[in-house]
């Protein structure tokens, strides 16, 4: 899923849709679903392949952006006699649907990933199922992968558990509602759990040197006027991050079953060079960040205020930590070294996502063949090999559109500013063109490159710099010192 997200609405959308529909073009985004993918998909809808074990009565809960209609997980929170915790998380069974080797199963390989432009998303799946018989819409029976994670009283995994089963979401809430319900006290304990949970497993993280990133969103707020906007950060909520880490504790899960059994498909990150760190550590100073030099750069993290723009945008440049990321295969017990997520601190896997992303179809059908006992079905083995090659180029045209989006959009936001003084913050600069670099702007939030200077630009330091380029149609923020 995209980590910079950005949402363009009303007004702010007329200046952009024929820059976005060029790079749609650009980048070779599929612009819809062949007729064979969608009668397949008709037909698939009308009859999936149902699982035998009934979970209908657990009144799970969807929570997601509040226009999601593609929902991939549904969970139920419960406290055990023991002082523990269980928690049941339902995933869309998308192999209920989609025939190994079929047109949808093709199509799907050729997507990857849903897209996720500022004015729309491009679907992995075709909508009647990613938006209709597969997502787990409330009040519908849907077929499910069942994961039952039991919790100590810390938060730690004691027991898993996984099954096709038939489940039935009761509501689907937003973040912002969810957070109010919780916050108030009238959430019900399903959801009232959700705090506890996420604080524990927040816990655990930060005792196995784990890091979330809590990256906050770009969006275009208008402003009074007419047809006038600006660009400005928007902090998560809590339960986004406690949502996020049931999400985390089912990837941990599923890649210990994958590893027990021998066969899997691992989610795996190295350590950051020390160069990364040290460019992080001049953003951070740069952006008034405070990093003592004895403090780690997970707890710099941790403490980060999304709120504050300053330190979001530090959130953003910690991203770049995250560069290397990529899918191990391992096959008769050998596992890949490295193994662990440097990020997650753990052996991680993705699994909880099926209807957005591809991998984790396999990844779940390798995880229910552990839990039986049995050997993975022939098609989810015999894709294995292929499969880090194939997401690697998904994530790269993913990461092409979330990057190639942020610059249109901030082009258009400034395009009739050009000449235009502002005060930024030079985050980075070029070590053999100490000239040329990046700037942060307070205001609006963007972050841009700055080049046409003599003088070696000061790192961390204000710059008033002129902006010389701003055009939608080439993608392109340019700034200048002034």
């Amino acid at each position: 899923m995209p980590r910079r997200h950005i949402h363009v609405t009303g007004a702010a959308e007329a200046p952009l849709r024929a820059a976005l529909r060029a790079l749609r073009t650009e980048l070779g985004v599929p612009a819809g679903f062949p007729a064979d993918v969608l009668a397949e998909a008709e037909a698939a809808a009308k009859n999936p392949r149902l699982p035998a074990y009934d979970a209908t009565d657990l009144p799970f809960l969807t929570i997601d952006p509040p226009t999601s209609t593609d929902l991939d997980q549904a969970m139920h929170l419960a406290r055990r006699a023991d002082g523990g915790y269980r928690v049941h998380y339902a995933i869309a069974d998308v192999a209920a649907f989609v025939a190994p080797g079929g047109a949808i199963d093709a199509e799907a390989h050729r997507r990857v990933l849903t897209l996720y432009f500022p004015d729309g998303k491009v679907p992995l799946h075709p909508p009647v199922l990613s938006e209709g018989a597969a997502s787990l819409l409330p009040g519908e029976p849907r077929p499910a992968l069942l994961w039952r994670i039991d919790l100590d009283a810390e938060g730690r995994r004691v027991a898993t558990d996984l099954r096709r089963a038939l489940v039935r979401s009761r509501a689907k809430l937003d973040y912002a509602t969810a957070q109010r319900r919780i916050d108030s006290g009238t959430a019900e304990e399903p959801l009232a759990l959700l705090r506890d949970i996420g604080r524990l497993r927040e816990e655990r993280e930060i005792e196995r040197g784990g890091i979330s990133l809590d990256v906050p969103e770009q969006e275009i707020v208008e402003l009074p006027g007419d047809r006038t906007y600006t660009l400005a950060y928007r902090a998560p909520l809590p339960a986004e991050s406690w949502n996020a880490q049931i999400s985390l504790l089912t990837g941990m899960a599923a890649a210990d079953l994958m590893t027990a059994a021998g066969t899997g498909i691992l989610r795996t990150l190295p350590v950051a060079p020390d160069g990364a760190v040290a460019r992080l550590r001049r953003s951070a100073e740069a952006l008034g960040v405070d990093w003592p030099h004895h403090v780690p750069y997970a707890e710099v993290v941790r403490n980060a205020d999304p709120g504050d723009p300053r330190q979001a945008a530090f959130l953003q440049e910690c991203t770049t930590l995250l560069r290397g990321a990529g899918y191990t295969v391992f096959t008769d017990g050998r596992l890949p070294d490295p193994a662990v997520h440097a990020a997650v601190a753990d052996e991680y896997t993705h699994c909880t996502a099926p209807l957005r992303r591809l991998v984790d179809r396999y990844a779940s059908e390798l995880c229910v063949a552990a839990v039986a006992g049995t050997e993975p079905p022939e098609w989810a083995r015999a894709a294995l090999p292929g499969l880090p090659d194939t997401m690697a180029a998904g994530s790269r045209r993913a990461n092409a559109v979330e990057r190639e989006s942020v610059d249109i959009v901030e082009a258009a936001l400034l395009g009739d500013r050009v000449g235009e003084l502002f005060d930024a913050y030079v985050i980075d600069v070029k070590e053999r063109e100490p000239s040329v670099g990046t700037v942060h702007l307070d205001d609006p939030a963007v972050v841009a490159r700055v080049e046409g200077g003599t003088a070696p630009l000061p790192l961390g330091e204000w710059l008033r710099v002129r902006l010389s380029e701003a055009d939608p149609g080439r993608a392109k923020v340019l700034f200048a010192p002034a």
